[in-house]
């Protein structure tokens, strides 16, 4: 049985030398401390060991693909520096988000401070004698998951105003926001592996799906998780319109659809209860789940493309493994 955790961490282990490389020394030394404040911090480093795996998958070697996967994280770190300071989020890991230790200035400067660091790198993939139509490729990928971030984050924001969001605007909403840059990691990978044009677009499935996944597994940990890195329940008191809220809306009869408008609205830790139940009561939380179990079987299905393989195996695992997290 592949352990998922156990690849993580040895691929997080690689990443964080290449990452280390790549940053230098920044100066002054506030800049470099901040800029590597939630990389020091941990995570999974799920992205960046996508792009190794699919790398693999393809036929590539490892160490062809870790300036591209040390690339992916630069820029979810950077997402995550300029989330943080446009949701005023106190925490993040478990550590001070990077805007309360340095302030904004330093954090937008932290922030986008990795996001040029992000193209270096993957320009620097150049340098381990990957062909330069390959590099170019890739850097395409992640250029067009930068502004779908942008895009969906944006959206994100417009859906704070109003409770009329339907499903489809909500699922393209996440694509752009979350599964766009995972769907990057794993074809970027492919390209740098030097996948065919079928296999590059049985790895952008396969990541695109997962990534919508992992989004909707995120909106269920926040309702159910523990040690999740901030309040349980938390996306209720700030009325977010996740999977689970829209499709209680969308069922419910009209006294509880306003009722649970009322209780999202209201932005206080007492609604969390009563707003559970009213999801619970239309099942929107087990709606969630098989939707995201959908996407995890359309993952699987893509890999189908590839021949058999360790890399598969574990791309395979990290399929169930999105779907089967708490945190």
């Amino acid at each position: 049985m592949i352990e998922v955790e156990e690849i993580l961490k040895k691929y997080s282990e690689e990443v964080d030398l290449e990452i280390k490389n790549v940053l230098g020394t920044l100066e002054p030394s506030t800049l470099y401390d901040s800029s590597t404040h939630l990389i020091r911090a941990g995570g999974k480093k799920f992205r960046p060991a996508l792009a190794v795996l699919s790398c693999q998958t393809v036929g590539g070697k490892t160490e062809k693909a870790l300036k591209t996967a040390a690339a992916l994280e630069l820029v979810h770190t950077f997402s995550l520096i300029h989330d943080d300071i446009m949701d005023n989020d106190d925490t993040r890991r478990g550590m001070k988000s990077v805007h309360k230790v340095w302030g904004t200035p330093l954090a937008i400067l932290a922030g986008d401070t990795l996001f040029a660091k992000a193209y270096e790198s993957i320009i620097n993939t150049a340098d381990d004698n990957i062909a330069y139509e390959q590099v170019l490729d890739a850097l395409k990928i992640l250029v067009d998951s930068c502004v779908k971030i942008c895009e969906g984050q944006a959206v994100d924001m417009q859906f704070e105003e109003t409770f009329e969001v339907s499903e489809e605007q909500y699922m393209n909403m996440i694509y752009k926001k979350t599964a766009a840059l995972i769907a990057a990691a794993t074809t970027s990978g492919a390209i740098i592996g030097g996948a065919t044009n079928i296999e590059i677009q049985a790895m952008e499935k396969y990541g695109k799906n997962i990534g919508l996944a992992f989004q909707i597994q995120d909106d269920y940990i926040d309702l159910t998780g523990e040690d999740i890195g901030k309040p349980v329940g938390s996306d209720l008191v700030e009325g977010k319109k996740t999977i689970m809220v829209i499709h209680a809306l969308e069922k419910a009869n009209k006294e509880d659809h306003d009722r649970l408008i009322e209780l999202l609205s209201v932005n206080d830790e007492s609604i969390k209860d009563e707003a559970m139940i009213l999801l619970e009561k239309y099942g929107a939380i087990d709606y969630a789940k098989n939707i995201a179990q959908k996407h995890v079987d359309l993952a699987k299905e893509a890999l189908e493309t590839f021949e058999d393989s360790m890399a598969k195996d574990s791309l395979i695992a990290v399929a169930d493994f999105v779907l089967n997290r708490n945190k």
